[in-house]
């Protein structure tokens, strides 16, 4: 207690850990690269409605999808929603994606191209 009758609250020492450059592996999860992947992509959609100064509305049907799951996806709802489909949104909005399948520790592998939608 101080000398005017309050109660100071004990200061604790915190762990402070550095994380990595997933967070859900960071948080325990056992799809962490899966949903790194899930998450960055949502990020590019939300990037790219932003960069075009798209509403939802306008985005879904761009993408023929409900404004509602435009809505939950920029909301970070995403764990039902697979990268193929996300990948699929991304070509919807003219965007073009390059898949690279390679070894661990290799600069260059087999790039797979799948071309943006008209």
């Amino acid at each position: 207690m101080t000398k005017e009758g309050h109660v100071m609250a004990e200061i604790k020492e915190t762990d402070i850990r550095r994380g990595t450059d997933n967070l859900f592996a960071d948080l325990g999860r056992t799809d962490a690269a899966a949903h790194k992947l899930k998450a960055e992509l949502a990020q590019k959609i939300r990037v790219t409605l932003n960069e075009r100064g798209l509403t939802q509305t306008a985005a879904a049907k761009i993408m023929g999808v409900s404004q509602p799951e435009i809505s939950r996806l920029l909301n970070g709802q995403f764990r039902e929603v697979s990268s193929d489909r996300l990948m699929r949104l991304l070509t919807r909005l003219e965007l073009e994606i390059d898949i690279v399948v390679r070894r661990p520790g290799e600069a260059v592998g087999e790039v797979y191209h799948l071309e943006a939608c008209a």
